[in-house]
């Protein structure tokens, strides 16, 4: 039997190897022609108005505009601050399902969750080290969060934008649709790429930014800052599987001004006017046409105008949303395909740098 062993053994360890080696890395493209989209967003449960307008619906419509586009929901960034696992767990699959009920197609892009993609976080510690720290703590979202930690912010959260620019070069893409909030991180991405090509050959494209026609959409309650998940008011954000009922509520304690009528001037009457962008992006109207039908009606009654519409237009988002949350084994399904196609377009990215960098 031991003989017989021995006699096995150097074909079962060639099969072992085989197993850790991995897929032959393809032949990394180099045409520069493909047109490649990447965007990510937060697992961090039901997305809200503001996520919708300002990031979803474009990610949609950009589907039938580029070749290759890619759809990541980033665990990795969600830990940036402490989350409980069954939460994140369940969000990440509550995110997936609202991404498809809202139009994201898997047959026209690749949905996939993050930290599902090995590269991502290799590619982000090689990035770490072409970056300074001072570069890091000057960037103005690293100031504000770290302030709000009361300076204990982790190493994490200062080193995120990193792993958003690994995010986006692992795929070599050339199009990041980002919102006014991210345009120095994207700034961050591109200098990276520069950097890399000019010590190691031209490789990575310097992928240009998409700004989202919708601005900000605006906290309800507090118009100078934007719409937020964490804002500890709940009446201050609306969330597209909100009920009716509770979308009504929102939008009447919604604060405005002193003048009754509606008006947009975004500096002086910022509350009235975020409501008049809201239901010109909601009903697809210009500005101008949605503050002349509102010729005659006092803020109060526009609030329920805007609600309605709100309401109408998150209505089978809603209800699409409910059945595909019954059905968690198929949302688990299309995130291991869209894992495993985006894997197949990473592997040999992350190789040919492994390559350039002398670790391969």
């Amino acid at each position: 039997m031991a003989l017989h062993s021995r006699r096995k053994a150097p074909g079962c360890w060639r099969f072992i190897r085989a197993l850790h080696k991995g897929p032959e890395a393809a032949p990394v493209a180099q045409n520069d022609s493909v047109k490649r989209v990447f965007s990510g967003i937060q697992p961090t449960g039901i997305p809200h108005l503001g996520n919708y307008l300002g990031a979803i619906e474009s990610w949609v419509k950009l589907q039938d505009q580029y070749e290759s586009v890619l759809y990541s929901i980033v665990d990795l960034h969600s830990i940036t601050v402490p989350q409980d696992p069954v939460v994140l767990r369940q969000s990440v699959l509550d995110m997936t399902a609202a991404l498809l009920a809202c139009g994201i197609n898997p047959e026209k892009s690749i949905l996939f969750q993050q930290s599902q993609v090995s590269e991502h976080t290799q590619l982000s510690w090689i990035l770490t080290c072409m970056v300074r720290l001072p570069r890091l703590q000057h960037l103005h979202q690293w100031k504000t969060k770290s302030a709000k930690q009361q300076q204990e912010g982790t190493m994490g959260l200062l080193t995120y934008p990193v792993l958003q620019a690994a995010d986006i070069l692992s795929y070599r893409s050339t199009h990041v649709p980002v919102g006014e909030d991210q345009v120095q991180h994207m700034e961050l991405v591109q200098d990276l790429a520069r950097g890399f090509n000019k010590k190691y050959g031209e490789f990575f494209p310097v992928p240009q930014s998409i700004l989202t026609s919708m601005k900000k959409v605006k906290s309800l309650r507090d118009p100078s800052s934007k719409m937020s998940k964490s804002d500890p008011d709940k009446l201050a954000t609306v969330r597209i599987t909100d009920s009716p009922e509770e979308i009504v509520q929102k939008f009447r304690k919604a604060v405005t001004d002193f003048t009754s009528e509606v008006t947009y001037d975004p500096v002086g009457r910022a509350g009235v006017s975020n409501l008049v962008a809201i239901h010109a992006a909601v009903s697809g109207l210009p500005v101008e046409e949605v503050v002349s039908r509102s010729t005659g009606l006092d803020t109060a009654h526009y609030k329920l105008q805007v609600a309605e519409a709100v309401i109408e237009k998150f209505a089978p988002v809603k209800r699409e949303i409910e059945k595909l949350k019954a059905d968690p084994d198929y949302l688990q399904k299309v995130l291991t395909a869209g894992a495993a196609k985006a894997k197949e377009l990473a592997y040999p990215v992350c190789q040919e740098v492994k390559k350039r960098l002398g670790m391969r």
